[in-house]
């Protein structure tokens, strides 16, 4: 038989006389003391249920009782089911970054639209080689591919793009390393510039 010193330590703390803490301890740990019965703990110390150092004892652990399980309905859970599934854009393995209150509005541009939305930032220019006319997005403000929001929208891409292959036997997946060089829009509401837009462009590096 083995006298669980902690155990022994914690109920001495707590006002238990050493010669009943020890017997209360021995191969026992304060979940299991909880779990006594009157009777079970009245053989164990050899006490009498109508002795006042019985009622004393008892009140000490039914207030470790009491005190873990408010302790234990203070702690806040979710049930999964009751969150949006928009919310875990892979399944149930992470949230969705882009629903926090705190990012702006963020999409990736049609590769064949972006010209058109980028003119407006004059960003075609001569190729230094070729000297034909190309777009340069490596002037706009650069995203690693590692962001959290990019990572979100990669995967609800790929995501959309598997369901389509599934669906069409013809269509063309998505490439390794589609992401690089494609441009994000991101979209900001504020209560003074109302609505802004601004654009920026996936690296994989500094």
């Amino acid at each position: 038989m083995v006298v669980k010193s902690a155990t022994k330590k914690r109920l001495m703390e707590l006002g238990v006389d050493e010669e009943y803490a020890h017997k209360l301890a021995t191969d026992r740990n304060m979940a299991d003391i909880k779990q006594l019965s009157l009777d079970e703990v009245s053989a164990i110390v050899s006490l009498s249920k109508d002795e006042d150092k019985f009622s004393s004892l008892m009140d000490v652990i039914r207030e470790v009782g009491a005190t873990r399980r408010k302790r234990r309905s203070k702690k806040i859970t979710i049930n999964a089911k009751a969150v949006d599934e928009d919310d875990f854009p892979m399944g149930l393995t992470k949230f969705n970054v882009l629903n926090h209150i705190m990012v702006p509005h963020q999409q990736l541009v049609p590769v064949e639209d972006e010209e058109e939305v980028l003119a407006p930032w004059n960003l075609i220019k001569p190729d230094e080689e070729t000297g034909e006319d190309r777009l340069a997005k490596e002037l706009l403000p650069k995203i690693l591919i590692t962001d959290p929001v990019v990572q979100v929208i990669k995967e609800m891409a790929e995501k959309d793009d598997m369901l389509l292959s599934a669906a069409d036997p013809e269509h063309i997946p998505l490439a390794a390393g589609w992401l690089a060089d494609r441009v994000i829009r991101v979209q900001r509401h504020s209560l003074s510039a109302g609505i802004s837009v601004a654009y920026r462009l996936i690296v994989e590096g500094n």
